[in-house]
């Protein structure tokens, strides 16, 4: 018992002593390769909070976006009055016997661009319109008038009698870039002052289907109905494009959302309030874009741009010295890539302009300036106007002539069932490859002869009509 008790306290004491000469001699080996490798480090200073979250001074915030916009974007309510005719009845009592009037309304969203109570909105938001009603943020509401409309770009411009109200500021839309942050204000299923936040996914963007606006700013800003007409702001808050439409199968946002851009509207708006009307503007080129094939088959150097077919007699560009075959690469600095960028920046500009044309020609970089006249489209004596087609559209019908009809007033046509975005191929099968073709067949023919006007319809479909 007694040696037991001796190599126990034996144990307790050996172990004590090399726990002593351990610890000092292991801490004082990390000391000096802790001093060491102190001394040859970067210190990075840390927080000693704990628990606490906050931001870096550059961490980006909507909130002052947000609330220079709320206030600024309104409540739009479209109330229209519809007709249904009976046709049973007015067979045996003659027309407009047994025929209904309805109220049918429609919502959406709108821009305050001045603080005298201009409103700038989608022209589909009010089209149609016996009576609009707008409600601002502070739930007030207004009587709206319609001071003009462009169905092309889709805007509409209207007022309410209103001083001192809150409004927002154009931004240049050509300045927007691709990934840069922006938020989207509008009013979706009739939910007030809603805003989402998401990135420029692309500019200049040609949304299949639209036949008339060309040159949308994209992004994955959460869009739904209600919305049309409301804003697309920067990170400052001001006005970057109208938004219009989404990309859905489903009528609901899935994915994309496209707004008209600001300069565009802002343009639209400057000529409603001058002329009443907008004034459109061309180089005076035909053409078409830039593509892997053309490149190849012309053997240019480049794919992008615009390539110039032909130049019109007289025109802003044969004065400026353009010719067939050069490429548009830039206009004013802004990158010409596509003919959606093409339309889009003649669209922000009026007659006798003078815009900076960058072209490359025999692989040479050419600058010239170049006056923009106004667009002369000619309105048909069968009630409608003529627009020439682009490359691209007759590519994709597959045609290799024709002529859109526009802006239809001729009551016959439309209970014809024709409309806006029909082609006219042919008349009198003479094929026609502009306005002032059919024009000049329709002046030949119509009172003489019978008028057949051959067509295709929006499903790519011909149709034939007869005029005597």
């Amino acid at each position: 018992m007694k040696k037991i008790f001796t190599l126990v306290l034996a144990s307790l004491i050996g172990g004590a002593v090399a726990l002593v000469l351990y610890t000092s001699f292991i801490n004082e080996k990390e000391e000096k390769l802790t001093n060491k490798l102190v001394a040859n480090a970067n210190i990075v200073k840390t927080s000693n909070l704990s628990g606490v979250n906050f931001a870096p001074e550059n961490a980006l915030d909507f909130t002052k976006a947000a609330k220079e916009s709320v206030d600024a974007v309104v409540h739009v309510k479209n109330t229209s009055v519809k007709t249904v005719r009976d046709p049973y009845a007015e067979l045996y009592y003659g027309r407009g016997y047994g025929a209904k009037k309805y109220a049918q309304v429609g919502t959406g969203s709108g821009v305050i661009i001045s603080s005298d109570g201009y409103i700038v909105t989608n022209n589909h938001v009010v089209k149609g319109a016996t009576e609009i009603v707008i409600t601002l943020n502070n739930k007030k509401t207004y009587k709206a008038k319609l001071i003009g409309k462009d169905q092309n770009n889709d805007i509409a411009l209207i007022k309410i009698e209103a001083n001192d109200l809150p409004f927002m500021t154009f931004a240049n839309s050509d300045n927007v870039l691709v990934g840069e942050w922006v938020l989207a204000v509008g009013n979706p299923y009739n939910l007030t002052s809603t805003v989402t936040a998401g990135i420029v996914s692309a500019k200049g963007r040609d949304l299949e289907g639209n036949k008339n606006m060309e040159s949308f700013i994209q992004t994955d800003a959460a869009v739904n109905p209600g919305n049309s007409g409301g804003a697309l702001v920067n990170t400052r808050g001001e006005l970057i494009g109208i938004n219009t439409a989404i990309s859905s199968k489903t009528g609901s946002f899935i994915g994309y959302s496209f707004a008209v851009p600001s300069n565009i509207a802002k343009k639209v708006i400057d000529d409603l309030l001058v002329y009443g009307n907008v004034q459109e503007v061309e180089l005076g080129i035909s053409g078409g874009e830039m593509n892997a094939n053309l490149s190849k088959h012309y053997d240019i150097s480049i794919s992008e741009g615009f390539y110039v077919g032909g130049v019109n007699e007289n025109s802003g560009a044969e004065k400026a010295g353009i010719q067939a075959g050069d490429v548009i690469t830039k206009i004013d600095n802004v990158k010409i890539a596509s003919y959606a960028d093409l339309t889009g920046f003649l669209r922000s500009k009026e007659p006798n302009d003078v815009v900076n044309v960058t072209l490359l020609r025999d692989d040479s970089e050419i600058s010239l300036d170049v006056v923009l006249s106004k667009k002369e489209l000619l309105k048909s004596k069968l009630g409608f106007r003529l627009e020439g087609l682009s490359v691209k559209e007759l590519e994709n019908y597959k045609i290799s002539n024709g002529v859109k009809i526009t802006n239809i007033t001729n009551e016959n046509l439309i209970n014809y069932g024709v409309k806006d975005g029909y082609i006219i191929t042919s008349v009198n099968d003479v094929a026609v490859s502009s306005a002032k073709d059919v024009e000049q067949l329709i002046a030949d023919y119509l009172g003489k002869y019978v008028v057949r006007i051959e067509m295709i319809n929006l499903k790519g479909e011909r149709e034939r009509y007869v005029f005597r």
